[in-house]
């Protein structure tokens, strides 16, 4: 993949990411904030951008979204499919709810 096919990828997952977020956001905020690991503010200037500037950032060279798992036993407990996915899934909820949104969106 040569650097102009990379740049198109990115330019069409930042689009992607910021569409799901902005709709997030209008639908359910409180649960976006989670989802989405962002703070209320952030949130605001997310649920406020126009479609132009929606799509100004979206033509960013940097990926807008990144992982939240930066901890390898919320990461084994997202991707391990040995055990009981939804008990899995609640507990990684649980303890990803237990971390201050600043920890999840920085």
């Amino acid at each position: 993949m040569n650097s102009v096919q990379l740049h198109e990828e990115i330019k069409e997952a930042n689009l992607s990411y910021m569409l799901l977020a902005k709709q997030m956001i209008q639908e359910d905020k409180a649960a976006s904030l989670f989802r989405l690991g962002i703070s209320e503010e952030m949130a605001e200037l997310i649920a406020g951008l126009s479609t132009a500037q929606l799509l100004k950032m979206a033509s960013s060279n940097m990926l807008l979204c990144r992982f939240r798992f930066d901890e390898k036993l919320l990461l084994n407990m997202v991707t391990d499919y040995s055990k009981d996915r939804m008990m899995s899934q609640a507990h990684t909820a649980i303890l990803m709810a237990g971390r201050p949104v600043e920890a999840l969106a920085a």
